[in-house]
């Protein structure tokens, strides 16, 4: 089916004639919530353009440890199927549809014509690539250096007076293991920062935790 991308990427919204005309090969799809669009080891045969909901993008060690590397949302493409697409590379984490997925689909070859011909869409491409480079390198350095109190004290702050989630969830959050966020969780429930109940932790003081979060560099 014909493509507008402007209607929902503005920046490919002035693509050249020769572009538009590549561009009219994506197509949409629907992603239904909780299904893999891409798999660790797996081949890269399109580029993906999410016009609404979340893929989360997650990394999985061989001991089971999960981190979240990143959420593509409306607007946005994933970084790590650019870096797939360009060098050639099977996908090196995994691509779930965190919510209902609406996208534009475009195939390799599709891509890889455009970007040899269309300096909009390289620009678009290579934009949205390095400012997902920059958010991964906070994340690097967060998980290497951050202290997972403070760290996690940040986090709670911005979920909102009552988090549904479990501990494992939140360890994949910030990359570190269950234990860890259930010993700390259970610190800041004996200062009354926190109540935890079975699937939920209950904020009781923001102030507190985000004195925390702002005080420990």
């Amino acid at each position: 089916m014909a493509t507008n991308p402007a209607a929902d990427f503005p920046a490919l919204g002035r693509l050249e004639p020769e572009a538009a005309r590549l561009f009219a090969a994506a197509r949409v799809v629907s992603i239904p919530a909780g299904t893999s669009v891409f798999h660790d080891g797996a081949p890269c045969g399109s580029y993906v353009l999410v016009i609404d909901g979340t893929i989360r993008v997650q990394k999985v060690a061989e001991n089971g440890r999960e981190i979240v590397l990143y959420r593509v949302e409306g607007g946005q493409s994933c970084v790590l199927t650019t870096n797939c697409l360009i060098g050639g590379e099977d996908y090196s984490a995994a691509g779930v549809a965190e919510t209902e997925v609406k996208a534009l689909v475009l195939p390799a070859p599709t891509f890889r014509a455009l970007l040899a011909c269309s300096e909009v869409f390289r620009g678009f491409v290579f934009a949205a690539y390095s400012t997902r480079i920059s958010d991964l390198l906070m994340l690097i350095e967060e998980v290497a250096f951050g202290r997972i109190d403070a760290r996690l004290a940040g986090w709670l702050t911005q979920q909102g007076p009552e988090v549904r989630v479990t501990h494992q969830e939140i360890a994949v959050e910030l990359g570190t293991a269950r234990e860890v966020v259930s010993r700390q969780l259970k610190d800041f429930e004996r200062r009354g920062w926190v109540a935890l109940h079975r699937g939920r932790v209950e904020v009781r003081d923001v102030a507190a935790l985000a004195g925390l979060a702002d005080n420990v560099s």
